[in-house]
């Protein structure tokens, strides 16, 4: 489920991120497939718009429904940021009959944090530094603050911080020994603190590649399940490498089907060298299966490439005397995909029964292109 109406959410329990084979049968339910190249389409023309009150430069899509804009400057055009906003709001909705909601905010944290947290609820609404105390601190769960996902949370928790004026008020230095660079930057974000720019990353030091999905049926045979891990390091790899980019180290998590009471693990391993090389990445996550595989049905495996740098060189190995041909033929690979489609050249393994690359390439964010 991509979107799920309130209605459908109160009286039926099912949620965005819920399963089509969890809808139940009901008249009253209707299912409408998802039109990804006219969402995608709408989403460019929904930029374009943005142009009319700031320069491009000053427009950041953060992704296909979201997008940053710095207003400062455009002031004496069209009226303070409340003015802009309610004017971008009722432009949506007279040429796309869109409802939208804006955030604003004096940086792209506190913004996101005002859109997340308050405006979703009431179209426009707008946090100052002077609202921290009130409306920041009080943000619990903590993984309802942008940028704290679960496994966070749960660390967090165990430290006994379960809430972002708790977070704000924890020894910073504390902080830091636990998390490196990361406390610094969870300390002063729950103070509402964000010095990147425009377009910056929001939690500085978490750029990685990857790759999730929750497969389309139980995988029972650890084989199949190691051919789409193959398949997903390739994506991984080229996702790098489209950045000229190289990571040291690689992560695999793996979730077990419901029928086994679900579960599952998320294990890294650095390299001593970063790599961008499909098969480096994927004899990596081997060793990682082999060790913490449980022999359970998988139903859902992501792949990481993270502790980024500059794919500048390439350190030889005297034992691996073919490693820099490897990774130039993975540019050349990528090149002809870009060229003639990511369908042009496939492993062996996605022809397959338990490949999914050849099925994923046909669809859009996921979806057929209807």
């Amino acid at each position: 489920m991509l979107a799920a109406s309130p209605a459908m959410k109160k009286d039926y329990g099912i949620r965005t991120g819920s399963r089509l084979f969890e809808i139940p049968d009901d008249p009253d339910i209707v299912i409408v497939s998802a039109q990804m190249s006219t969402y995608l389409e709408i989403s460019t023309e929904v930029t374009r718009l943005f142009h009319k009150y700031v320069p491009k430069e000053s427009i950041h899509t953060y992704s296909v429904d979201e997008s940053f804009l710095e207003v400062d400057g455009s002031e004496r055009m069209f009226g303070e940021a409340e003015e802009i906003a309610t004017m971008i709001l009722k432009e949506l909705e007279d040429t796309f009959h869109l409802k939208a909601a804006i955030g604003i905010g004096p940086n792209m944290l506190m913004a996101k944090l005002c859109l997340d947290l308050e405006a979703k609820k009431k179209g426009v609404a707008v946090w100052t530094y002077e609202d921290v105390p009130e409306k920041l601190w009080r943000v619990a769960p903590l993984r309802e603050m942008w940028g704290i996902g679960p496994r966070l949370e749960r660390r967090l928790n165990r430290m006994g911080i379960t809430t972002v004026g708790q977070l704000a008020h924890y020894p910073l230095d504390r902080l830091e020994k636990v998390f490196g660079v990361m406390g610094n930057q969870l300390f002063y974000h729950a103070h509402g603190i964000d010095l990147s720019e425009l377009g910056a990353p929001i939690i500085q030091g978490q750029i990685s590649y990857g790759k999730s999905q929750i497969l389309l049926r139980d995988y029972h045979d650890p084989s199949h399940v190691k051919h789409v891990m193959l398949e997903m390091c390739e994506e991984v790899a080229r996702r790098a490498r489209s950045n000229d980019k190289a990571g040291r180290t690689i992560s695999l998590g793996i979730g077990y089907s419901k029928t086994e009471g679900g579960g599952g693990f998320h294990r890294s391993r650095s390299l001593d060298q970063p790599t961008n090389i499909t098969m480096d990445i994927y004899y990596t996550c081997l060793q990682l299966f082999k060790e913490f595989y449980e022999e359970k049905t998988v139903r859902s495996i992501s792949v990481a490439l993270s502790n980024i740098s500059e794919d500048t060189s390439i350190q030889l190995d005297l034992f691996d005397t073919g490693r820099d041909r490897k990774r130039e033929l993975g540019y050349v690979m990528d090149a002809i995909r870009d060229k003639y489609g990511s369908d042009a050249l496939l492993r062996g393994v996605s022809y397959t029964e338990a490949g999914t690359a050849l099925h994923r390439s046909k669809l859009v964010g996921g979806h057929f292109a209807e």
